[in-house]
């Protein structure tokens, strides 16, 4: 046999023990078998080097040193999921979604593993990369580390599409956990707080060799792609274990909202006996052709909701409270415990929203409180133990001045929050904007952070997003932990930043109300800065979707002379204040003042496709039919309750030709 056969041969092998052991959990061979095979393999590459494979098993151990994970941009965006915590939340779910889509929904249960969320490409059946979640349109590349990952299959096996993602989630089992934290109590280090955490940090380490140490497995959920061999989630979750992955088992599908709910209510209590943490259970309607139907919202897809357990609760002392300031100027009080461990960590302070919900609760320092994490995320304080409060204890006054500027705090009518109004004044609602500017979302300049942002502002080297195009690698060098490379870095991603679209733009300058979707909504509506700072508030509140707060807000940005100066210096520097030549090139009013409906499977062009071209054209898009709807766009299998309703209504129906002809 010749040495690239005897080498092809004991990879595929390996592959295959590989499988057995950490996907199937039904190892056929010895660990020490499976070693002395490695050890031919790695001995017969090492003097072959012209057989190499980046996806041999032998490539598992790591070794290869990352010293930063480059940014990636998702090639479909990672959304959030919408979470409920009740049965009556999961029924409002479903009366949302009968109403957008016909006929019988089927749900995929699947629980909601706690760790690090991943999304894995694959080419022809090989790995090719692995990217963290990130903000859900960008994450840091750890293929290398995700390699050393036992159950992530480098290679696979079947009938797998030529190229596809999958996602899933990167846990840390219990017993590896304990396992790890033996071992580092034994050294004299201290042990890691919980799985989650430990599994997300071990995805970042510089050497994956040390990753490869760690007892990380991979549990996948979601494949994505075009055509795929697939119509719904089920059938979706066995062709990836069919492929080689490790998906777990748990999954269930079932008819109604009551079998959603036995399925919640067998896991919030079978949970403990899981090898791994779970904080909920996800829900998905099964059908990928009705998940199309309901697409998403800015932030979630229509289709899929998360239920959380309801959320751990402990009591600590409540030892003072302090108060934050926002970009926006916004005081947060915040409550300083003293530390507790809740639901795997140490919480030392929780939020406390603002002076009402301190006045509800009437909290006080030195009371006795109980803190849950809300969504198992922030903590929050939800009670007093008023049989353990101080005979001596005052209530809580609320602050009148700003904590860091002392100007007068202000609070409008209707607000539940107080705000400092020295809007260029104040520390930290200057160094927050500016971080708000620079952020993946906004202008995503490289190179610099929210800690270099706080340097840059206490050292007097800028006071607004606008003076950091001025900036020179002489002035930033001689900043903390600012080596040559890392100045040329940050230079070079301000200067970048300049090619940033205007919609980003928009959102970058932090006006109050003014979020992604908004901004999109704003900049493609006035095409350009100019346009949108001569509006007057009647205008706004015309524009779709905008309400009389966002229309005062953004008229109060364009009000100050302040504001208008750093747009005309940012517009002197280069940054983008409209819609490129190109992007407009593409826009047309065509469809000004229609609303559109899109329902059914298309032959000539993608449902996405289609609304994209509705928007470009001045058309908005709606998800429901009603009297405002002017064109239901409609492919095969229309529902026939949309069919009904659009005739009910007098909605005219036109097939996508008919639409393609609208716009010619």
């Amino acid at each position: 046999m010749s040495p690239k056969q005897k080498i092809e041969d004991l990879r595929e092998e390996l592959r295959q023990h590989n499988y057995y052991y950490y996907v199937l959990d039904k190892p056929v061979i010895s660990d020490y078998e499976f070693d002395i095979k490695l050890k031919e393999l790695q001995e017969l590459e090492a003097k072959y080097p012209e057989y190499f494979d980046p996806n041999s098993p032998t490539q598992r151990v790591g070794g290869e040193v990352t010293k930063s994970f480059e940014t990636v941009a998702h090639e479909h965006r990672m959304y959030s999921l919408d979470n409920s915590y009740s049965k009556e939340d999961l029924q409002d779910w479903e009366t949302r979604i009968r109403k957008l889509v016909d006929g019988d929904i089927q749900y995929t249960c699947e629980l909601k593993y706690d760790g690090a969320s991943i999304n894995l490409t694959y080419e022809k059946g090989n790995l090719v990369s692995a990217v963290t979640r990130g903000d859900g349109f960008q994450g840091d590349d750890i293929t290398t580390n995700v390699k050393t990952i036992r159950s992530v299959p480098l290679q696979l096996k079947g009938d797998y599409p030529d190229k596809f993602n999958i996602r899933g989630e990167i846990v840390l089992p219990l017993a590896g956990f304990h396992k790890l934290n033996e071992e580092r109590i034994e050294i004299g280090e201290e042990p890691y707080r919980n799985p989650r955490n430990t599994a997300s940090g071990s995805l970042k380490l510089q050497d994956s060799s040390e990753v490869a140490k760690r007892p990380l497995d991979c549990l996948l959920y979601s494949l994505i792609g075009s055509n795929l061999p697939i119509q719904t989630q089920f059938e979706g979750l066995q062709k990836a274990r069919d492929w080689g992955f490790k998906v777990p088992n748990e999954a269930k599908l079932v008819n109604s909202i009551d079998e959603v709910l036995e399925y919640i209510n067998f896991w919030d209590t079978k949970r403990k006996e899981l090898p791994y943490e779970i904080d909920g259970v996800v829900v998905k309607v099964n059908s990928f052709y009705q998940q199309e139907e309901l697409g998403f919202t800015a932030k979630a897809p229509r289709w899929a909701m998360a239920y959380k357990f309801k959320a751990e609760q402990v009591s600590t002392k409540l030892n003072s409270i302090s108060y934050q300031v926002g970009r926006t100027g916004a005081i947060t009080p915040v409550a300083n415990l003293e530390p507790v461990l809740l639901a795997g960590t140490i919480v030392k302070r929780a939020s406390l929203h603002n002076a009402d919900q301190i006045e509800k609760l009437d909290v006080r320092i030195g009371d006795e409180v109980f803190v849950e994490k809300g969504g198992e995320i922030i903590p929050k304080i939800i009670a007093v133990d008023l049989s353990k409060r101080p005979d001596h204890s005052q209530p809580t006054k609320y602050i009148t001045h700003c904590p860091e500027c002392e100007t007068e705090l202000v609070r409008t009518e209707g607000e539940a929050q107080h705000y400092c109004p020295n809007y260029n004044g104040c520390k930290p609602q200057v160094i927050g904007r500016i971080q708000h500017y620079i952020s993946r979302k906004a202008m995503d300049i490289e190179g610099l952070g929210g800690e270099t942002v706080a340097l840059l502002v206490n050292e007097g080297l800028i006071n607004n997003y606008s003076d950091l195009y001025e900036l020179t690698k002489e002035q930033v060098i001689p900043l903390e932990r600012m080596a040559e490379k890392s100045a040329d870095n940050l230079i070079k991603g301000i200067e970048l930043s300049k090619q940033i679209p205007f919609e980003r733009v928009l959102y970058g300058l932090g006006i109050r109300y003014v979020g992604e979707t908004v901004a999109k909504k704003l900049a493609k509506h006035y095409k350009s800065i100019d346009a949108l700072a001569n509006a007057t508030e009647e205008d706004l509140i015309n524009v779709d979707e905008i309400g009389v707060k966002i229309a005062e807000s953004v008229a109060e940005f364009f009000n100050s002379e302040e504001n208008n100066l750093i747009i005309e210096r940012l517009r002197s520097f280069g940054v983008q204040l409209e819609i490129s030549a190109e992007k407009l090139a593409n826009q047309t009013e065509k469809l000004k003042g229609l609303t559109f409906v899109v329902s059914g499977v298309f032959e000539s062009i993608s449902r996405n496709e289609l609304k994209k071209l509705i928007e470009d054209n001045g058309g908005k898009v709606s998800s429901s039919i009603s009297s405002k709807t002017s064109f239901i766009v409609a492919g095969d299998k229309m529902g026939p309750s949309k069919k009904e309703k659009a005739e009910k209504l007098n909605v005219e129906i036109i097939n996508e030709n008919e639409f393609l002809q609208k716009i010619k």
